[in-house]
C-alpha cells in the first residue's frame, strides 16, 4: 500500500514539472521562469548534499567548495580537453567525493561547532584555489563554455544538441527537474535502508552505536562522499547553464544558504531541502522592494520560522508517513 502511494506520488510530481509547469510557464510568456526553477532544482540538490551530513549529526557550511570544484573540473574538461558535457556531470561528482573523503578522514571526527568551522573554511579555500591555479585561468575565470551536446546511440538521439533548440532553457530546466527527482528518489531510498538507519544512529549516540559493532568512522566517510558529490554534480551543471564559471560562483554565503535551505524545510524531512530551497529563493525575490532593510527583514523572518517552527516548514502538515526521519 505504501509503495503505491509513494509510486503515485512520484507520478503525480513528474506530471507538474515536466507537463503542468512548462504549460503555464509557456502560456503565460515568463520564459525567465525556465532559468529561476532550474536554479532552485539545482540548488535543492546540492542542498540535500548537505541535508545528509546533517543526519549523520555534523553541522555542514561548506557546501560551496564542492559545487565550485565540480564547476571548475566540468568547464575545464569541457574547453580544455574536449569531453562531453554528460561525460563530465559524473566524473565532477566523483572528482569531489575523492577530495572529500581526503579531507573528511581527518576533520569528520570533530563535532559541533569545530567540524561547522572547518567547513565553513573550505569555500574560502576552495575560491582563493581557483585564483591561484593556471588551469583554472584565475580571476577571469573560464568562459564560453559550450552548451551540452547531443547524446546518440546506434545512431539514435537520445538528448539533442542543445545549441539546436529553440529553447535551450526548457531543456535546461527538464535536465534539472529529472536530476532533482533522481536525487531525492535516492536520498529517500537511502534513508530508509540499512545503511540509512547505521547513519541515523551516528546522529543519535556515536559511542553506542560504536559499541554495537558499527563502523562510524566509514560511515561518516561515506556520507560526506555522497553529499560532496552531489554538490559536484549540481555545480557542474550550473557552469553549463551560465557558460562560465569564477571563483566567485560560489562563496561562503552560498555554503551558508545551502544549510539554511536544509533548516528551513526541515531537517526531520528527506524533501526538506526542496521546500526551502524554493521559498528561501523566491522570499528573497520579494523581499527586493524594501532595498537596504531586505537584509534585515529576511533575516528577522527566518529567525522567527525556526522559533516558531524549529522542525522546519514540513512539519505544518506532514507526519512521519510522509517522509519524514526520526530523530
Amino acid at each position: 500500500m505504501m509503495k503505491a502511494r509513494n509510486a503515485i506520488a512520484l507520478a503525480a510530481s513528474l506530471v507538474l514539472l515536466l507537463v503542468v509547469i512548462p504549460f503555464g510557464i509557456q502560456a503565460s510568456g515568463r520564459a525567465d521562469l525556465y532559468y529561476t526553477l532550474t536554479s532552485v532544482a539545482l540548488l535543492s540538490i546540492i542542498s540535500a548534499g548537505v541535508w545528509l551530513t546533517f543526519y549523520i549529526g555534523r553541522i555542514n557550511i561548506g557546501q560551496g567548495a564542492y559545487a565550485l570544484m565540480g564547476g571548475y573540473v566540468s568547464a575545464v574538461l569541457v574547453t580544455r580537453y574536449g569531453f562531453s558535457f554528460w561525460l563530465t556531470l559524473p566524473l565532477a561528482g566523483l572528482f569531489c567525493a575523492a577530495a572529500s573523503v581526503l579531507i573528511g578522514l581527518p576533520i569528520l571526527r570533530l563535532r559541533g561547532v569545530y567540524f561547522a568551522m572547518v567547513t565553513l573554511v573550505l569555500t574560502e579555500v576552495a575560491r582563493l584555489l581557483a585564483l591561484a591555479l593556471p588551469i583554472t585561468n584565475g580571476a577571469k575565470g573560464i568562459v564560453s563554455i559550450p552548451l551540452p551536446g547531443a547524446v546518440r546511440i546506434f545512431g539514435l538521439t537520445l538528448i539533442p544538441d542543445f545549441a539546436t533548440l529553440e529553447n535551450p532553457r526548457l531543456a535546461f530546466y527538464i535536465m534539472a527537474v529529472i536530476a532533482m527527482v533522481l536525487c531525492f528518489v535516492g536520498m529517500y531510498r537511502l534513508v530508509n535502508s540499512r545503511i540509512g538507519h547505521l547513519c541515523q544512529s551516528l546522529q543519535q549516540n556515536e559511542e553506542l552505536a560504536s559499541s554495537i559493532g558499527v563502523d562510524i568512522a566509514r560511515l561518516r566517510v561515506i556520507a560526506y562522499a555522497i553529499s560532496s558529490f552531489l554538490g559536484g554534480f549540481g555545480g557542474a551543471i550550473f557552469a553549463s547553464i551560465t557558460q562560465s564559471i569564477y571563483p566567485s560562483s560560489f562563496t561562503v554565503a552560498d555554503s551558508v544558504n545551502f544549510m539554511l535551505n536544509c533548516f528551513l524545510g526541515g531537517l526531520s524531512y528527506v524533501f526538506g531541502p526542496i521546500l526551502g530551497t524554493f521559498v528561501l529563493y523566491f522570499g528573497w525575490d520579494i523581499l527586493y522592494s524594501f532595498g537596504d532593510f531586505q537584509l534585515l527583514i529576511f533575516s528577522i523572518i527566518l529567525i522567527a520560522l525556526m522559533l516558531v517552527l524549529p522542525n522546519g516548514l514540513f512539519s505544518l502538515r506532514f507526519s512521519r508517513s510522509r517522509g519524514e526521519v526520526t530523530q
